[in-house]
């Protein structure tokens, strides 16, 4: 346990240090006096929009799971999503959390293949909602990235779309398989290995996704939900800094820094996250807040449903399986 206690302090400092250096440097002679303007209720209006949206990710697991032929409760489903976040800050975002997610739903009683499908499939449905909203994200939203039109930020994110689709396609139709195998042959004997694993379990994801077509289009829904209501805290905080809010703008750009943040290479996308919400929303709140409503956001997105999930894992697994698993987040 001393690995698992040396990550979750390493993981503390780290945030310490983000979140002081993210403060110091975003401070000015304001800050005081619009802190000072801070509505409380704001808070509760987060925190509530948080748990609107971590539930609805819950009910959309139920339905996959059972799309998939079996069954659990709305209880175990919300396990699986808050131990997602707690062994994603732990240890590479996508493999530890996809571990997290595997663990609960075995324990819930589904089979280990189904379970590494259906971990993939959360992520993946979460991922095409925030590619197929981008296209209109950028039209709507010019000031995203300087110096780059919004044509090109739409015929990028669109093509993106359309190739998602076209992988997709070919993958159900076997047709990268001959590919597939040549890719294998030529990697590490490791990472040949998690490739044909990842390939396998891709075919499955597809599979279970062109099953029920109509199920996956309200679990589509669904997972858009619950990713509007968790991105809905930062427009309530800066509802209560006084901070005039265009709601299509601020949720426009969440989505593009989150699906950024699916691919971070830092535990829970550390750093990338604060940086990220500084350059993008340093002009839509008062003077010298943007800092401190940066390490507010991750607090309530980020770090309650950190401690819940730890609470979840050591009282459904016990202490000894953490270690266990950071190790196989690593290999």
């Amino acid at each position: 346990m001393n690995k698992v206690y040396g990550r979750i302090l390493g993981l503390f400092l780290l945030i310490l240090v983000i979140s002081s250096a993210v403060i110091y440097y975003t401070v000015d002679i304001n800050t005081i006096t619009n802190l000072y303007m801070f509505k409380p209720w704001s808070v509760i209006l987060a925190i509530l929009a948080m748990v609107i949206g971590l539930v609805l990710d819950g009910t959309r697991l139920m339905h996959m799971v059972r799309i998939s032929d079996e069954n659990i409760s709305l209880e175990q489903a919300v396990q699986v999503v808050f131990g997602n976040y707690f062994l994603a800050m732990l240890g590479p975002g996508a493999a530890a959390g996809a571990i997290a997610q595997v663990m609960f739903l075995r324990k819930a009683g589904i089979p280990a293949g189904k379970a590494a499908v259906l971990a993939l499939v959360r992520t993946v449905v979460s991922i095409l909602f925030l590619v197929c909203c981008l296209p209109f994200v950028f039209l709507h939203d010019e000031g995203i990235l300087p110096g780059v039109s919004n044509d090109l930020m739409v015929c990028v994110a669109g093509t993106v779309a359309v190739l998602l689709l076209f992988l997709a396609y070919g993958i159900r139709k076997n047709a990268f398989d001959y590919l597939a195998v040549k890719i294998a042959k030529k990697l590490p004997r490791l990472w040949s290995k998690r490739f044909v694993e990842t390939y396998r379990d891709s075919k499955e994801a597809i599979r279970l996704l062109a099953s029920s077509p109509l199920s996956m289009i309200r679990v589509f829904f669904e997972s858009g939900l619950s990713l509007i209501f968790i991105y809905m805290i930062v427009p309530f905080l800066m509802l209560g800094l006084g901070a005039s809010v265009d709601w299509l703008t601020v949720m426009g750009r969440m989505m593009f820094l989150n699906i950024l943040l699916y691919f971070s290479p830092t535990p829970g996308g550390s750093g990338i996250a604060e940086g990220g919400f500084i350059y993008l929303f340093s002009s839509s709140v008062p003077s010298g807040t943007v800092g401190i409503l940066a390490v507010a956001w991750r607090f309530i997105a980020e770090y309650l449903p950190f401690f819940v999930g730890l609470y979840y894992t050591i009282t459904v697994f016990g202490r000894s399986v953490l270690e266990k698993e950071l190790d196989d987040s690593e290999t």
